[in-house]
């Protein structure tokens, strides 16, 4: 266990420190508080392909679960609204706001199954599953890359504009379509793109950002996609360093970062914990790979919490908010054998 650090950028110091020895650092990170990283030193690591091959037969609920909101929709509605009365105001540009699910159930949550039906849902997702103290279980399946540092190859992919995939084929294309060419979507996925850039930006002597946005999908979800490639400067930068000068991005915070960290603290009625962190990996020649930890839950005996999040920016519409949110709990509730319907 790597011991616990007040900053960041400590917490990346301990790291190297530790691996000096060889080996490899794997875990999470939370969101706001480095105090609480969760980052181990495995005494045995292993390799493998994929663990899932061909289709998963559809999940069912292991026992009954009961579900609460945290907060209500109709509060969430509200909270969105108080955030856009800000946004208006000038005091922010960017805020990402968050609510949750709190399962309390009969039976516990299987996580090997949970994740052989994420990975199997979503082959190109980043599929984890973290032991946490309290005989906790973080697991889920990130669409998004926080970076990556293999030898001097730098990339990141940073994804901010969602809209909610559809079963009908030809609105599925439609839906696809009208995110690439909404001018909200675009605005903020640019604010993204060019915070990310501009993090990377010291620590690379070459950088290549798109000019314009592509699409990437998950079973759930469309997304605004910029993938970002470099080849790093220092030899000596690890991927956790470069992870740490990253978070938290825009597409889980907001802009200005501190002016929305303290909306969050003030608007969401509840802890983030390891939700919008990030999770991931580095060796002890610098290499690895830092997903940002979300389309997440965290799992315990009989009790499940997941989370979920949209970006406000001017002209967001708090319904459509409410709505996206609960497209994005799809990714787990299907893994647990859920309903969406359950998510509001």
């Amino acid at each position: 266990m790597v011991p616990p650090a007040g900053t960041l950028e400590d917490l990346s110091d301990r790291v190297s420190h530790r691996l000096r020895g060889g080996g490899l650092v794997i875990g999470a990170i939370p969101f706001d508080d480095p105090a609480s990283a969760h980052l181990v030193v495995p005494a045995q690591t292993r390799w493998a392909d994929p663990f899932v091959t061909g289709d998963v037969p559809a999940a069912a609920p292991a026992g009954e679960w009961r579900i609460t909101p945290v907060p209500s929709p109709a509060d969430h509605v509200k909270g969105v609204r108080r955030v856009l009365e800000l946004l208006d105001r000038g005091a922010v540009d960017k805020v990402v706001l968050a609510r949750s699910l709190e399962l309390t159930g009969t039976e516990a949550a299987d996580v090997v199954e949970i994740a052989r039906r994420l990975a199997a849902r979503d082959p190109h997702g980043h599929v984890f599953a973290i032991s946490l103290p309290g005989e906790q279980t973080l697991v889920g399946a990130s669409p998004e890359l926080l970076v990556s540092r293999i030898g001097p190859a730098v990339v990141a992919n940073p994804l901010a504009g969602s809209a909610a995939r559809s079963a009908d084929p030809e609105e599925d294309r439609r839906r696809a379509a009208a995110l690439l060419c909404s001018a909200k979507d675009q605005r903020e996925h640019a604010v993204v793109v060019g915070a990310v850039a501009d993090a990377l930006a010291p620590f690379c002597r070459t950088l290549s950002v798109p000019a314009e946005p592509s699409l990437i999908c998950t079973a759930t979800m469309w997304h605004l996609s910029s993938r970002i490639t470099g080849r790093l400067a220092d030899p000596a930068t690890t991927s956790l360093d470069l992870a740490v000068a990253l978070h938290p991005t825009p597409a889980v915070c907001g802009t200005p970062t501190e002016a929305a960290r303290a909306v969050i603290a003030d608007v969401e009625p509840f802890d983030r914990g390891f939700y919008t962190g990030m999770v991931g990996w580095s060796d002890d020649s610098g290499d690895g790979e830092w997903a940002v930890t979300i389309r997440c839950a965290v799992v315990g005996a009989e009790r499940v919490r997941l989370f979920a999040g949209g970006g406000l920016v001017a002209g967001s519409v708090p319904e459509h908010e409410l709505a996206e949110t609960t497209a994005k709990f799809r990714t787990l509730l299907n893994a647990l054998g859920l309903r969406t319907g359950d998510a509001s």
